[in-house]
């Protein structure tokens, strides 16, 4: 039945006059009735499209299908949206609400202040602690305020910083025998060359220059061993002084100025105390107790971890400088005494492992 009604269709002539209205059909009304039962249980026409014309008729007749569905639903009263008016309608929302921009604007500008105001709180809280400080500094300083003061963790840290002072002045020294007796190492290694050369261009003197160049190799073999164990020792002390002790006087800086805090504060709170004692000044005695008590916490804290880490340090002191100590001697004495196989069982003893020669020079690639 489709298949006649599309004959018929293909078959019919529109015809079409100069102002674009067509004329009246000539077919009868059963075959607008077929073509409409068609439209309605025929395929999908979205993505089809249907020819105007005759058989062999030009491509230019091919009419889309959409615009077809846009005719038949505006022939049954359906409006179609317009995206046009989908805009001016979200413009005039828009217009109508702007309250939604403004608080988000309004969101932002708080969240600023209230960053600016934590700023200004902590900057303000800084000076006043500031303040308090230096005054409690100067006045002890010319003797006019008291200072809390543990006699005894005030000797240990006394002792600590003169053992640090002694201990640098141990690495200076022993960093200086490393440059000169390097430079008598490398004397000894050029003067050694020198000999085997001549050993080899006099034949007279030859067995003369031997002895020696053997004797200068075999002191710069001996002065290089011995340059592992000073260096070894060096970097020990240097790890025990700048490291070790300086971690522990690091904490000691911290409980000094706790201790000058919590001086401070107390100070401030006897001041408030010895005033009136009137609703304004109960409530400032009130926050100088709570400043104080805070203080106080912090300065017991720290005054007990630097107990702690001087003990500590001391035992690590002991045990470190016990080896090295040792190490030292038995190298240096085995050097002198011309004890290679000592010298040797000193450094498998302590560990020290030798650089290869020529390790300190930078490759040629990091001289590029």
């Amino acid at each position: 039945m489709a298949d006649n009604i599309m004959s018929k269709a293909a078959t019919m002539e529109i015809p079409i006059n100069s102002n674009g209205d067509t004329g009246n059909l000539t077919e009868d009304d059963s075959l607008e009735q077929d073509l409409q039962q068609v439209m309605v249980s025929g395929p999908n026409l979205n993505e089809t499209s249907i020819v105007s014309g005759g058989y062999g008729g030009p491509a230019g007749g091919i009419i889309p299908t959409s615009s077809i569905k846009d005719i038949r639903m505006k022939s049954r009263g359906v409006n179609l949206p317009n995206n046009n008016a989908s805009a001016s309608r979200l413009a005039h929302h828009t217009n109508q609400h702007p309250g939604s921009l403004n608080h988000n604007t309004n969101s932002t500008e708080e969240v600023s202040r209230g960053v600016a105001v934590e700023k200004l709180d902590s900057v303000k809280k800084w000076g006043i602690n500031t303040y308090k400080c230096t005054k409690q500094m100067f006045s002890e300083k010319f003797g006019r305020g008291s200072r809390t003061v543990d006699l005894e963790l005030e000797a240990q840290i006394d002792v600590l910083r003169d053992t640090k002072s002694k201990y640098e002045n141990i690495l200076r020294l022993a960093t200086a025998l490393i440059t000169h007796f390097q430079s008598m190492v490398q004397t000894q290694q050029a003067l050694g060359d020198t000999f085997t050369d001549l050993s080899q261009k006099s034949p007279e003197l030859q067995d003369e220059f031997g002895y020696n160049a053997e004797t200068q190799k075999l002191l710069c073999k001996n002065g290089e061993a011995l340059l592992g164990a000073i260096n070894f020792f060096v970097s020990s002390i240097n790890t025990l002084v700048n490291k070790t002790m300086e971690d522990t006087l690091m904490t000691i800086r911290h409980y000094e100025n706790a201790r000058l805090e919590f001086d401070a504060y107390r100070s401030d709170l006897e001041e408030l105390s010895l005033g009136p004692r009137d609703a304004a000044a109960m409530v400032r005695i009130e926050m100088a107790q709570q400043e104080y008590h805070t203080h106080r916490e912090k300065y017991e804290r720290l005054r007990s971890d630097v107990s702690i880490k001087l003990k500590f340090l001391e035992e690590n002191k002991v045990k470190v400088m016990h080896k090295q100590l040792l190490l030292f001697h038995n190298a240096i004495s085995a050097y002198f005494a011309g004890n290679q196989q000592q010298l040797e069982q000193t450094l498998i003893q302590f560990n020290v492992k030798l650089k290869p020669p020529g390790s300190d020079k930078p490759s040629w690639l990091e001289e590029q």
